[in-house]
């Protein structure tokens, strides 16, 4: 392994390539659905619409892997283009509900479809066991550097 060092050494470049990659093809989607929004909108609106009555800005904190900051500020930012309503859940006033709007709906039902194209197409011309192989190696490097 050690005489593939020049191989690996860019292991950091390659996968922030292909990062980059996925996200400009969802950044071009948006633009042409003329739907003004950002990855990290995408991923909690879409968050917000699968978690359903039950979603609370913790829970979004806590799955979306941001800081609670970060998050809450994206959160902000959809409530103010009318796409998402933040209440307190009755009888607990220390969490927040997030709640789909009608035009919040509509971006999802408009998005969606194509999110979920745009996520098959990474795995074309992969197999089952070649999928299985890129994840389990995806899983042990971030293994590597938990603390």
């Amino acid at each position: 392994m050690l005489n593939q060092i020049d191989k690996i050494s860019g292991i950091g470049l390659h996968l922030d390539l292909v990062l980059r990659k996925i996200q400009d093809a969802y950044l071009r989607k948006f633009d042409e659905l003329a739907v003004d929004m950002t990855i990290e909108q995408w991923v909690i609106l879409h968050r917000i619409f699968e978690l359903g009555e039950e979603a609370s800005q913790r829970e979004i904190v806590r799955t979306n892997f941001r800081n609670r900051a970060t998050t809450s500020r994206i959160i902000g930012r959809l409530e103010n283009k009318g796409w998402i309503t933040k209440t307190r859940f009755e009888g607990d006033q220390k969490r927040f509900k997030l709640e789909l709007t009608g035009k919040g709906q509509s971006i999802i039902d408009r998005v969606l479809p194509f999110a979920v194209k745009l996520r098959k197409k990474a795995i074309d011309n992969l197999n089952v066991l070649e999928f299985d192989i890129f994840l389990k190696v995806l899983d042990q490097i971030g293994q590597n550097y938990s603390p």
